[in-house]
């Protein structure tokens, strides 16, 4: 994590990197509130960056990914990933029908690996779920797992702190 933290740190600043960090799929959320931290950001400034980075991505998977899977499945060397996806969306149907919104936004909320607005978003848009209802449902999930890890992050880096 060194590295890719030179890396944004050089190329587009703190904040920019804390900001795309938080666009980059499994690393999300979770893991540029952590970046932000170390990096001595204000917390309130690191959980806003992070929510507005982790955010930018929904609306265009919810909006483009069917598009995009479509256009996959006509591919020899993508077909096999799309209708895979496709197929472990319907096996997943009747429990995100269950569950609705507030399944979806669990699902964003729930701060582990394979979890999150990109999970999240990808679910919504297989399952066909309305887009308004996705897209709150994903900020309202971002949110909490926002402030679940700022929470981890700066209490850690607050007793660390302490300790030193």
């Amino acid at each position: 994590m060194t590295w890719l933290k030179n890396l944004l740190i050089q190329t587009i600043g703190l904040r920019g990197g804390v900001f795309f960090c938080a666009m980059i799929p499994f690393i999300e959320l979770r893991g540029s509130i952590i970046l932000g931290a170390s990096l001595g950001i204000p917390w309130w400034q690191n959980f806003i960056i992070s929510v507005l980075g982790n955010m930018l991505p929904v609306p265009f998977i919810l909006l483009f990914l069917r598009w995009f899977l479509e256009i996959m499945k006509k591919t020899r060397l993508f077909g096999k990933f799309a209708r895979w996806l496709e197929r472990k969306a319907e096996k997943n149907q009747d429990k995100v029908d269950k569950y609705g919104f507030w399944g979806l936004t669990l699902l964003v909320a729930i701060p582990l690996p394979g979890t999150g607005a990109w999970t999240g978003s990808l679910v919504a848009s297989l399952m066909r779920i309305n887009f308004w209802k996705s897209l709150l449902a994903c900020f309202i999930g971002v949110l909490i797992a926002g402030v679940v890890i700022t929470l981890a992050a700066y209490g850690a880096v607050g007793f660390l702190s302490f300790l030193a």
